[in-house]
């Protein structure tokens, strides 16, 4: 397999970033600031782009999710592409937490648990933070295979990133918390036959030098 690129972009601010979790519940579009941020990074990303392995981004994908898909649309704008649903990308499902503040969650006894040891929560009637994980390696793996020794933009969210970053590194998913991945940052992975090496990590800017050598 060759050597394949992944830009992870985590989706712009929306009107309830830093209050709310947001979870996968709809018609959750991005605020004036995420749109603006959405138009830098897809400047950032073109700029960027004939350093990427020596070519162009080949596609770009995104979470179903309007936010997703709204960050996404400028960057496959400015490199001619069109945005590519994909269902593997999406947020984690948090259930009945859906919606809810955070700084309510914040004061119950299982916020700990998911600060400390993520991987032994399960959100009430939804998904836990292992099979968020697990699907997003199974949706990178597809991607490789779909796209070896090419250049790939996959935006998503905050926590499918930061667990896919985890993994990337080696760390246990127990220690995934301590990765920051900013509204829109870009995080840049290569993944060669040996192993995956993190180039670039909750990025805002010019991301070039780290993909030069």
């Amino acid at each position: 397999m060759a050597a394949t690129l992944i830009i992870f972009v985590r989706h712009g601010r929306t009107p309830t970033t830093g209050t709310k979790l947001p979870g996968r519940a709809p018609n959750l579009h991005l605020s004036d600031e995420g749109k603006s941020q959405a138009e830098m990074i897809a400047k950032e990303i073109k700029k960027s782009s004939s350093s990427f392995l020596g070519t162009k981004v080949s596609a770009v994908y995104a979470s179903p999710m309007e936010r997703t898909q709204e960050t996404a649309k400028p960057i496959a704008k400015t490199l001619n592409l069109r945005v590519r649903t994909l269902q593997g990308l999406n947020e984690c499902d948090f259930g009945d937490w859906t919606g809810r503040r955070l700084r309510d969650l914040s004061k119950l006894k299982s916020w700990s648990t998911i600060q400390k040891q993520p991987s032994s929560f399960r959100f009430p009637n939804g998904e836990s933070f292992t099979e968020m994980q697990n699907r997003m390696l199974k949706t990178v793996d597809k991607i490789l295979e779909r796209h070896s020794g090419e250049t790939v933009v996959c935006v998503s969210h905050a926590d499918p990133i930061k667990a896919i970053l985890a993994s990337a590194v080696g760390t246990p998913l127990d220690l995934f918390q301590r990765i920051l991945v900013g509204p829109c940052s870009a995080s840049v992975v290569l993944y060669t036959k040996e192993r995956p090496l993190v180039l670039t990590l909750n990025s805002n800017g010019n991301f070039n030098g780290s993909l030069s050598s």
